[in-house]
């Protein structure tokens, strides 16, 4: 059989690009569109590890690909949405699913990924309202997903057609070892371990292959499928690269495992296709759905040493942002309203420490042009505006109660002070934007107008994390300071702005890099004022 080597290398490559591309998409859009009802849907149904395994379950077998509930779980834990042990649940989950799609029937997503692309497209340029064209992004990543895997497998096709290949399956399987690693080969290649499974069902039922040989290559079907997670990995953050690591460790091991009692596992499957009449293919679907219930029963007791191993392998924090709330338990409300308000100020605080994270990322993606300083922002911004939420409706239930003069001064300033905060999450986006416009249009700053923006957020910066100290330790020296920094703030920007139009009448700046400077001048300007607003109420200035 002759291959046309061109097509497949540019069908792969292609198939490759498109696939990342919709991983990139679906995440970015699924951090702006599902909000808070798909996290807490998520944290509802995988509070534990056996929830999670469910959870995959369903989704696998809802999508009809444990590849799609794979890349989509990255995505969630890449955005910030699902911690490290969730993941590896619904993980262990997807394996359980993708055996239960073989004995049911129904239709594969990416022969729909075509009509998905098109109505997300739609989605997004049909349609003005925000929170529909996010959705839409959503449909297209998801499109664009199975389109590339479909695409990558038909580049790879005619070698997993070659008899050639079945042949050295064949061979490969006579030893244990070898048998896996064909079988994680020949998944790798074809990028689906339904079709490398497939193809050992023809194998075996054309008695090419004995059962004995047959179980390891299975084995290493199983392994092989984990080159998704690893590609959805790639660029993603240290969470998502650990849920990744937790997937290959995972198969890994129940392929070691396996391989330990192969001479048993061999007995009980041909116990089984004796009693059951079992045809071969059929045969090789239980082997396959056996061997995965069995491996999750045995390693999910496992889940936390799992999640201790991958984070002991990938070091780093697990997500920059946190989007749950650790302090503000409604059952405070009723035992004491100074209790409540105390919690309250905690989580205010942690949102305080995010906007001087976020406010950081943006001077670092403003100076190095790394995309990850702008992800690793938007990833902030989009905590800070939960965490305004729901510290929001925690002080709202506060207020029922009757509290003091004492108690409702302190409520006024957190409830204002939440506010303060979440704009400076505003800002710091804005500033986002402006350097997206910035590179996308090829615009230079002058080296002198980059040392100026780079004290101006060193000032800015100063004010945010001293108006926060002073609010936690209600300090009005420290309030004091803050006022003194503003308006060094406000000459600043004065001064900026002036040197900003000699550079124009002298020729060194143009009118698009004035836009981009002078308005990053004017939002640090502003958080400045933000952080003013934190330390006069602190001082007693309002209330």
């Amino acid at each position: 059989m002759s291959i046309n080597i061109q097509e497949m290398i540019f069908q792969f490559i292609g198939g490759l690009g498109i696939f990342l591309f919709g991983i990139k998409y679906m995440g970015v859009a699924l951090q702006r569109a599902a909000g808070d009802r798909l996290r807490e849907s998520l944290d509802k149904y995988t509070s534990s590890p056996l929830y999670g395994v469910l959870t995959g379950i369903v989704f696998t077998v809802l999508i009809q690909s444990s590849s799609g509930t794979v890349v989509l779980v990255i995505s969630l834990v890449s955005a910030g949405f699902l911690s490290l042990r969730q993941s590896i649940g619904i993980i262990l989950g997807a394996n359980i699913g993708t055996t239960v799609t073989a004995f049911i029937i129904g239709i594969k997503v990416s022969e729909y990924s075509l009509p998905i692309l098109a109505a997300g497209a739609v989605m997004l340029f049909f349609f003005k309202s925000k929170k529909v064209q996010n959705v839409g992004q959503v449909i297209f990543g998801f499109g664009g997903l199975f389109y590339g895997l479909e695409l990558m497998g038909l580049g790879l096709e005619p070698l997993g057609r070659l008899h050639n290949a079945d042949q050295l399956a064949a061979v490969m399987g006579n030893n244990p070892l070898l048998g896996v690693l064909a079988g994680t080969l020949l998944t790798v290649i074809v990028q689906s371990s339904s079709a490398s499974v497939g193809i050992l069902q023809e194998l075996f039922s054309q008695n090419l292959i004995d059962l004995k040989s047959a179980l390891p290559v299975l084995f290493g079907d199983n392994a092989g499928t984990t080159i998704t997670a690893v590609l959805a990995s790639i660029g993603a953050s240290v969470s998502a690269r650990r849920a990744s690591l937790a997937h290959v460790t995972f198969n890994l091991a129940g392929a070691f495992i396996f391989l330990l009692i192969l001479p048993l596992y061999t007995s009980f499957i041909q116990a089984v296709e004796m009693n059951l009449s079992l045809d071969p293919k059929l045969t090789i679907a239980f082997a396959h759905g056996a061997f995965n219930i069995t491996n999750t029963l045995l390693q999910l007791p496992f889940a936390g040493a799992l999640a201790w191993f991958v984070t002991k392998c990938i070091p780093g924090s697990d997500t920059l942002a946190e989007h749950k709330t650790k302090h503000l338990d409604p059952v405070f409300i009723e035992q004491s309203s100074a209790i409540a308000l105390g919690q309250a100020k905690e989580e205010i605080l942690k949102m305080g420490r995010l906007a001087s994270a976020g406010l950081k990322e943006s001077n670092l993606y403003l100076k190095t042009n790394q995309q990850k300083h702008a992800e690793n922002a938007l990833q902030i911004e989009d905590a800070i505006n939960n965490l305004d939420r729901k510290i929001t409706d925690y002080l709202v239930m506060i207020a029922r109660n009757e509290l003091s003069r004492g108690e409702s001064e302190e409520h006024t300033i957190l409830l204002n002070t939440v506010r303060d905060i979440e704009r400076v999450g505003d800002h710091f986006e804005n500033i986002i934007e402006l350097v997206d416009y910035q590179l996308s249009n090829k615009v230079k700053i002058t080296p002198e107008a980059m040392l100026d923006l780079e004290q101006m957020f060193k000032a800015a910066s100063e004010a945010v994390v001293h108006a926060l100290l002073a609010l936690d330790d209600k300090d009005t020296k420290i309030a004091s300071r803050v006022l003194q920094q503003e308006e060094m703030i406000d000459s600043m920007e004065r001064n900026l702005r002036k040197k900003h139009i000699i550079r124009i009448n002298e020729g060194t700046c143009t009118g698009q890099a004035g836009i981009v400077y002078v308005d990053i001048v004017s939002n640090l300007e502003r958080i400045g004022d933000h952080a003013v607003n934190i330390a006069e109420a602190v001082l007693g200035y309002r209330f």
